[in-house]
């Protein structure tokens, strides 16, 4: 049964992560993270620029998510509210990294439309890519605004 956020100094580990509902949204965030970085890395990277920065900061974003899941399932946090604090840190930094990231592979994707690339696979890709990078966008913030939640209790 998934608990709420409303459990007073109480930050999971273990297979607990897994039922509360900020760390619930780690196994998504990797999983939409990962096709993000999958679908962009495997477009044409034309404009360079905006496409490297929406690729360093899905791999920065997935190892760094990755990481703070396994200082969580392996109970090294030792329940303090420091952790708690790091955690909304890191969620809002991340949110506002792949926020600055869609916007910018939107753009490149609307760059491409111009160019009557529409019919291309390099399109289709970039497409899903925008919509799986928004939508990971909204993970993150989702995750920070529980994890505020959470942290507040402390």
């Amino acid at each position: 049964m998934a608990s709420n956020t409303g459990q007073m100094g109480y930050l999971p580990s273990g297979g607990a992560i897994f039922c509360t509902i900020p760390d619930i949204l780690y196994l998504p965030e990797l999983v939409f993270g990962g096709l993000v970085l999958s679908l962009v890395a495997s477009t044409l990277v034309d404009p360079p620029n905006p496409q490297a920065y929406v690729i360093s900061v899905a791999i920065f974003c997935f190892i760094v998510s990755f990481l703070w899941l396994m200082v969580f399932a392996c109970g090294s946090h030792r329940n303090k509210s420091s952790w708690a604090s790091a955690d909304v840190a890191y969620h809002a930094f991340a949110a506002l990294l792949y926020l600055s990231a869609s916007v910018l592979l939107a753009w490149v994707t609307i760059y491409i439309a111009d160019l009557d690339l529409k019919d291309t696979i390099v399109y289709k890709l970039d497409v899903a890519a925008v919509v799986f990078s928004f939508f990971t966008t909204l993970l993150y913030v989702i995750h920070t605004i529980f994890s505020a939640i959470r942290w507040k209790s402390f």
